[in-house]
């Protein structure tokens, strides 16, 4: 078992794909998915002429807008590697989706758009890779456009994001001269050939060595002094690549090419294969646990609900941190205390699904989900609690009440509410001694309101108005002689209760909020909830 076991270990690659809307993040997915071999035709989200949706994409609302509102997981074989893509929303509003889904990966794939560089999405997006000291790989794209110089590029990583970049290869002209890329490690020059199939199909690929005769053939006289130039310069001024730093995410790769096209798909899918980590330890409150502990362990990361409208389903996506998962097997639910079956596995190509025997440490799989799993939950094999850290639940920042249109469809809101929140869609919170009369649903971006209703609507049959609030934080509070009535008379905020029953407070805005901690400071004010295990002792106020 232990040989089988590092073994399929060996073979796992699992990262997240970050990027600033618009970098072409579904589409390099797309590509990474055709090189996989795991779709046969690609077809770009702004393909219109073909009216083919991205692969990734499986909500309706993603479909018609041509954006990715969830994550998806999706994987695939290449070169005996089994690699789960975690393909995150490309849409700032959904931040969240993405911070969850980044502690599911090993490692992450920067997409920069060479026109625009380093983006506002791209800083968040980053801050949160290098809080978990994951490697990062920088992929340039939109080389079929003119764009920046990228040593311009480079030093806009280390200026804004502060961190250093090696290039593992290097592209020969921009644009419509755009003709491929030199691999630094290899010597070589990879020439690319569109030939009209629009980026459908993998495209023709010639390798030459800059050292032979050959390349005389393939780039002009100026192409190879000016790339013989650069090299050069990268060679004398450049940092020197070491896997230690790569896998300590203190320096990047960096990689060029046009996802659209195709252009320098294959050779970053090759490196990174080779440079990226294999699943390693998580941290537990009882200490890292290795993959290669013979005791299988994992914790769910995301929670989706009616992803197969037919049935009304629900799935929980659970990352497998160690040992192997077989099919039905028990686990112990440490928020639960108890052991639960872990039913009707599933690997996944967006909404498609396939049933499993078995996973192994790195896998992403999809469970079952009678009601029964929330995001942040652990799962391990035999009577004992293991719980990992970091799949945090953020403070919204956009609030409203929500009300039903219909009083006869009331039940089937606040059943939808229930199973969006448990999903991690929105927060809901209750008003004081209201119940789930006139709740508050909490967003991190405003555009998840939009997704809310359509979702009511579309999947539970409840059509709602949201009377939005004047509140822009919210603050989970800890500490003794907590008493909501005489702290919202202070005015500027409102007292609610999460779903947990745990006590928040929403604050009109920044000054609200630094009144309050100066005013009292006997109180702490949270912009994370408290573990769930400290529930009951943070409620109380002991």
């Amino acid at each position: 078992m232990s040989n089988e076991l590092e073994r399929e270990v060996a073979r796992r690659r699992t990262f997240a794909i970050i990027s600033h809307p618009d970098a072409g993040k579904t589409t390099l997915t797309e590509k990474l998915l055709l090189y996989g071999g795991a779709i046969h035709l690609a077809g770009s989200v702004k393909a219109k002429r073909a009216r083919r949706h991205a692969t990734s994409d499986w909500m309706e609302l993603e479909k018609e807008r041509g954006i990715s509102v969830t994550s998806s997981v999706l994987q695939f074989v290449y070169r005996d590697h089994a690699v789960n893509l975690l393909d995150t929303p490309g849409h700032q509003d959904f931040s969240e989706d993405t911070y969850r889904t980044l502690s599911a990966a090993d490692a992450a794939v920067m997409l920069i758009d060479a026109a625009k560089g380093v983006e506002p999405q791209t800083k968040k997006l980053f801050k949160v890779c290098r809080m978990r000291g994951i490697p990062i790989f920088t992929f340039v794209n939109k080389l079929d456009r003119y764009g920046r110089e990228p040593l311009e590029l480079m030093n806009e990583l280390e200026q804004v994001l502060g961190i250093r970049s090696y290039p593992m290869n290097w592209p020969i002209g921009m644009g419509p001269e755009f003709r491929g890329v030199y691999d630094r490690q290899a010597r070589v020059v990879h020439v690319f050939s569109a030939e009209g199939s629009h980026g459908e199909s993998e495209v023709a690929e010639r390798s030459v060595s800059i050292d032979s005769p050959e390349i005389k053939s393939v780039l002009t006289d100026s192409e190879l002094e000016k790339l013989n130039e650069d090299i050069e310069l990268l060679d004398i001024g450049g940092d020197a690549f070491t896997r230690e730093k790569s896998d300590a995410g203190q320096l990047t790769p960096m990689f060029f090419g046009s996802a659209m096209t195709n252009f320098g798909v294959r050779p970053f899918l090759d490196a990174f294969l080779d440079l990226a980590p294999a699943p390693t330890s998580r941290p537990t409150t009882q200490g890292p646990r290795e993959p290669t502990n013979p005791k299988f362990a994992g914790f769910v990361f995301k929670i989706q609900a009616n992803m197969d409208p037919a049935h009304r389903d629900r799935i929980a996506f659970m990352r497998v941190v160690s040992g192997r998962y077989v099919k039905g097997m028990n686990a112990y639910h440490s928020r639960l205390g108890k052991e639960v079956r872990l039913a009707k596995p599933s690997q996944f190509m967006a909404a498609e699904r396939t049933s499993i025997e078995d996973a192994w440490p790195g896998d992403v799989i999809g469970l079952f989900d009678p009601g029964q799993y929330r995001i942040g939950d652990s799962l391990a094999e035999g009577n004992q609690e293991v719980l990992f850290e970091g799949v945090p639940r953020f403070s919204p920042e956009f609030f409203a009440v929500v009300r039903s249109k219909d009083p006869l469809r009331r039940k089937q809101m606040e059943k939808g509410l229930e199973q969006l929140s448990e999903e991690g869609t929105v927060q809901i919170f209750q008003q004081l001694a209201m119940g789930m009369k006139d709740p508050i649903v909490g967003v991190v971006g405003a555009l998840q309101f939009e997704v809310l209703q359509y979702r009511l609507e579309h999947e539970y049959g409840a059509k709602i108005a949201l009377d939005r609030l004047p509140f822009s934080h919210a603050r989970w509070v800890v500490g003794q002689n907590f008493d909501p009535k005489s702290f919202d008379w202070e005015g500027n905020r409102q007292t609610v209760q999460d779903r947990d029953g745990l006590p928040l407070v929403l604050f009109r805005d920044d000054w609200a909020l630094q009144h309050a901690e100066e005013k009292h400071p006997e109180l702490k004010f949270l912009s994370e909830a408290p573990l769930l295990r400290q529930s009951a002792s943070a409620a109380t106020g002991s």
